[in-house]
């Protein structure tokens, strides 16, 4: 039955037998999923990363005296040295000019974020325009934003495929005020629907005169970014989505135009070239150690380039290509299956096609009476069967309460309790939207994952079928 199976798969996907060669990588590289019985279905969560990543990285540790990059002795010049490394590496896999673009190390694309989000001038009538469909990380600029005087700004995304009405988009970019800082804010992959927003939009925002910010975490770890041919002007990322390996580092790779606007609300040790307690002066260095602040990871930081070397490696088309089919199959398979009764088991939100999608699938379970099985259930089921998945709103609220059709007045009357003014727990949000769906279950494919991986969660989501 299996072989049939595969055989049906490759004649819808007759471009996943052109991957072979990331079969051969799982089986000397990734051996340990097979050997301890893993199937991985988490990647928009973390990549994972290589054996052979990590022996690199040790070799590099061991045959080396790494100091404080913070000075000019033997062992600092040597941690500075692999540390400018890993920044022209970065620049090279997004195939950006260093004449143009700057990469600030961060612990993660949330730090990243969090970096743009202090410093951007933001002013009275000015705008942060921003999707629906963004991570928390993002929605937490606002903050920021109407801190300032600013107003905030959120772009519908339309059930159920929750992709934006480009009509839309161009009606709030032209509302925009002229003569100040305005800033568009979307990611380039949703890492709730997996929805490809188009990355047009940058040309679209740069010529009514806003600045851009891409978010790319979940996007890059499968897909080609070009900032020649898309010149965001911040664009968040963390290495462990992308290769798995090292966690704990991450970047802003800004465009340096953009970054000459932003405007640092403290300085630390490293991002100053002079300060003074006596005179109560300092003064900021140049870009990009302004916004790394204290002493970077600089004992991880060279693991970044060996992990982006790896993904080139494996090829990004191939990667690309084979999670896209994987992606396909499930979609394929999840519509069809449906309880005696005739009712659909899953609702998939998002586009149910492989057209501008990454390779998570976020979905409901149902019973045949049509109520919503309680997606931290599913997980507990997945996980002893040895399968990683992901539950939750994955820290996209906007477009997990548009997917799941709860609405503004349930929100307000839950939020405006007495007992939830300073604390929410999980559980009370449930209670306040009833019988509601307050989260899904994401399962997302990526560089190794397999036929067989999918093979095996299709066959779980099988006994759910009544």
């Amino acid at each position: 039955m299996t072989s049939t199976l595969y055989s049906l798969f490759l004649e819808k996907f007759p471009e996943y037998a052109g991957t072979a060669s990331l079969d051969r990588l799982r089986e000397s590289e990734y051996n340990r999923l097979d050997r301890l019985g893993q199937i991985y279905l988490d990647y928009t969560g973390s990549g994972l990363y290589a054996e052979s990543q990590v022996r690199r990285h040790h070799y590099c540790l061991v045959d080396g005296v790494f100091g404080n990059p913070h000075s000019s002795n033997p062992t600092s010049s040597a941690a500075t040295e692999l540390i400018e490394q890993a920044r022209k590496a970065v620049l090279r896999f997004f195939n950006a000019s260093e004449d143009d673009y700057v990469v600030i190390f961060t612990s993660n694309a949330s730090g990243a974020l969090k970096l743009v989000g202090e410093a951007y001038p933001f002013g009275e009538q000015c705008t942060y325009l921003l999707t629906f469909d963004n991570h928390n990380s993002v929605n937490g600029i606002r903050e920021y934003a109407l801190a300032k005087g600013a107003r905030v700004q959120y772009l519908p995304v339309l059930p159920p495929r929750l992709r934006v009405a480009e009509d839309r988009l161009e009606e709030y970019l032209a509302d925009g005020w002229k003569g100040c800082h305005n800033l568009f804010a979307y990611p380039a992959q949703s890492n709730f629907s997996s929805v490809q927003h188009p990355l047009e939009w940058i040309h679209k925002a740069h010529a009514a005169g806003w600045d851009v910010l891409l978010d790319a975490a979940a996007f890059v770890p499968t897909n080609r970014l070009d900032l020649t041919a898309w010149p965001a002007d911040f664009v968040p990322i963390s290495f462990y989505k992308m290769f798995g390996y090292p966690t704990g580092v991450g970047a802003l790779i800004a465009r340096r135009r953009a970054l000459q606007k932003l405007q640092r609300p403290w300085f630390a040790g490293g991002t100053i070239t002079v300060a003074s307690v006596q005179g109560e002066k300092h003064y900021l260095a140049d870009a990009p150690a302004a916004f790394e602040d204290g002493t970077l990871n600089f004992l991880n930081i060279p693991a970044v380039t060996i992990g982006l070397e790896h993904l080139e490696a494996m090829d990004m088309d191939l990667i690309h290509e084979r999670v896209r089919s994987l992606a396909g199959w499930l979609l394929i398979n999840l519509k069809e299956m449906k309880h005696s009764n005739g009712k659909p088991l899953v609702k998939i939100y998002g586009p149910v096609d492989t057209k501008k999608r990454g390779g998570a699938i976020a979905v409901n379970f149902f019973t045949p009476a049509g109520a919503v099985i309680d997606h931290r259930w599913i997980e507990q089921q997945a996980g002893l069967r040895g399968i990683s998945l992901r539950t939750g709103c994955f820290c996209n609220p906007g477009a997990g309460e548009l997917a799941l059709h709860i609405l503004p007045e349930e929100l307000t009357s839950c939020f405006n309790r007495p007992d939830h003014e300073q604390r929410l727990t999980y559980d009370e949000f449930r209670l306040c939207i009833n019988a509601k769906a307050s989260g899904a279950v994401r399962i997302s494919v990526g560089p190794v994952s397999n036929f067989a991986d999918v093979g095996q969660f299709l066959d779980f989501v099988h006994t759910f079928l009544k």
